[in-house]
C-alpha cells in the first residue's frame, strides 16, 4: 500500500478520490502538462483500475487525444467484426483495448508517491478528504472520481456482462476482436458475446446483456460462456481472469437534479457524471477528453474546477439528446427478444456513419437515415418515446 500520514503529505493541489479510469486519467495528464502540481489520487482498492478491460474505437478519440493515450494501450487490432443472425460484416474500423494492469503500472510510473492505494475515503469537502481511519488529506480542490453512486434523477437501462480471459489448448484463429456476435439465444435482452482475441491462444470473452434489471446471474452465464466457446471449436486450457460489471444505459432523466446530489464544491467525473455514451456504455473516450480538457484549464482551483466539471456534464447531457432516444428505442419500445434487430439493422448502414456514432458525433444526415425507414421496432411505442420529458412523465405514473 501507498499510504503516508496526512502530517507528512503537504496540501494537494488537487485530491482526485477514485483511481478509476476517469480520475486515474485526469491525474496522469495533468502530471503529463503540469508537472508543478501537486496531485493526491485516493483509491479504495490495493491497485488503480481494479479489475477491467477498457475498449474503443480507434476513430473514438481526436488525434491529440490518441498521442497521450497511446501508452496505455495493451492490445490494438486493425478490424473488427459483427455476428447477427441475419447479417455478418468486418468493419476496417481499428479497435483498441486498455487492461487495467497496464493502467496500473503507467499510473505509478507517473505519478509514484502521489498515490495513495488503500484508501477509502468516508467524507469529501471542497477542502479536503477524509478517510475511513479519520486522516485528513488537505487540498486546495477535490474531485470525486468514485464512480456509479446514486442514480435517483436519471431513468436506466443497463448493460451486465461477466468476462473469462481463457487460455485454449490450440489457436482460436481470429485476427480481430468480435464486438457484437448475436447468433446466440436471445435471454434476459438484447444478448451478444463480445471477443477480444489477446494472443493467439488467449482472449477475453465476455456474455454481455442489454436488460432492464441491473441482477447479474454470474454461475448461469460462466457456463454460457463455456457452452459459446465448445460451439465455437475453442478447447479451454484454464481461465486466466474473470471480471465481470454492470454499465448504465442513459434513457432520459434530469442531470442538474442528479448532480445537486453531489457534495457542493466537489466536481463530479466519470460515470457518476452522466460522462458516457449513452447506448453503448463506452466511457473512455469521456474520460481522456475532460482529462485534457481540466489539464488544459487556467484556473484549477477548487471553484472553477467544480464549475467546469459541472457545466462539461452538463453539456454533454444535453448533446446526447439523440442517443438517450436511440436508448429508449432499443429498451421500451423493442421487445426484449427482438432488441437485436435494432442493432442488426444499425450496422448495414455506412461504416463511416458507425464511426460517426461511436465518436458521439453523427451527422443531421445520420441521425436522419438512422430513423427513416422501416423501423424494427413497432411505430406506435417508437412515437412515444420521441419526446423526452414526456416520456418520463409517463414513466413516473
Amino acid at each position: 500500500m501507498n499510504i503516508s500520514s496526512s502530517s507528512s503529505r503537504p496540501v494537494s493541489d488537487l485530491a482526485i478520490v477514485g483511481g478509476g479510469l476517469s480520475g486515474g486519467l485526469i491525474a496522469l495528464r495533468l502530471r503529463q502538462l503540469r508537472p508543478d502540481l501537486h496531485i493526491t489520487l485516493i483509491e479504495a482498492g490495493d491497485s488503480l483500475g481494479g479489475n477491467h478491460t477498457w475498449s474503443f474505437h480507434e476513430t473514438d478519440l481526436h488525434p491529440d487525444l490518441q498521442a497521450w493515450m497511446e501508452p496505455l494501450v495493451t492490445y490494438a487490432w486493425a478490424h473488427q467484426e459483427v455476428r447477427f443472425p441475419r447479417y455478418q460484416r468486418q468493419l476496417r474500423t481499428g479497435y483498441r483495448s486498455v487492461t487495467a494492469d497496464r493502467f496500473d503500472q503507467i499510473l505509478r510510473e507517473a505519478l509514484g508517491d502521489q498515490i495513495m492505494a488503500g484508501a477509502e475515503a468516508a467524507y469529501l469537502a471542497p477542502s479536503h478528504v477524509t478517510l475511513t481511519d479519520q486522516r485528513v488529506i488537505q487540498a486546495k480542490a477535490v474531485l470525486d472520481a468514485r464512480g456509479q453512486r446514486g442514480f435517483d434523477h436519471l431513468a436506466l437501462g443497463f448493460q451486465k456482462f461477466v468476462g473469462l480471459e481463457i487460455e485454449f489448448t490450440e489457436p482460436h484463429g481470429l485476427t480481430g476482436p468480435i464486438i457484437m456476435d448475436a447468433t446466440i439465444p436471445q435471454l434476459d435482452g438484447y444478448r451478444f458475446i463480445y471477443t477480444l482475441p489477446f494472443t493467439e491462444t488467449t482472449a477475453l470473452v465476455e456474455d454481455t446483456y442489454y436488460a432492464d434489471g441491473a441482477e447479474l446471474q454470474t454461475a448461469d452465464i460462466d457456463t454460457r460462456i463455456m457452452d459459446y466457446c465448445a460451439q465455437q471449436g475453442w478447447t479451454v486450457k484454464t481461465i486466466l481472469r474473470r471480471e465481470a460489471g454492470v454499465l448504465p444505459i442513459a434513457l432520459g432523466g434530469n442531470m442538474e437534479a442528479h448532480l445537486d446530489q453531489g457534495v457542493s464544491g466537489v466536481g463530479k467525473v466519470g460515470l457518476a457524471a452522466g460522462l458516457f455514451h449513452p447506448l453503448t456504455g463506452y466511457s473512455l473516450p469521456d474520460a481522456a477528453a475532460l482529462a485534457e480538457k481540466i489539464a488544459r484549464s487556467d484556473d484549477l482551483s477548487g471553484p472553477s474546477l467544480a464549475a467546469l466539471t459541472r457545466a462539461h456534464a452538463l453539456e454533454t447531457w444535453d448533446r446526447r439528446q439523440f442517443f438517450r432516444l436511440l436508448s429508449r428505442l432499443l429498451f421500451d419500445a423493442a421487445k426484449p427478444e427482438n432488441r437485436y434487430t435494432v442493432m442488426q439493422r444499425f450496422y448495414t448502414f455506412h461504416e463511416a456513419l458507425i464511426e460517426r456514432f461511436y465518436a458521439g458525433t453523427p451527422t443531421f444526415t445520420d441521425k436522419a437515415r438512422i430513423l427513416a425507414g422501416k423501423p424494427p421496432v413497432p411505430v406506435g411505442k417508437a412515437m412515444k418515446c420521441l419526446d423526452e420529458q414526456k416520456w418520463l412523465a409517463r414513466r413516473a405514473h
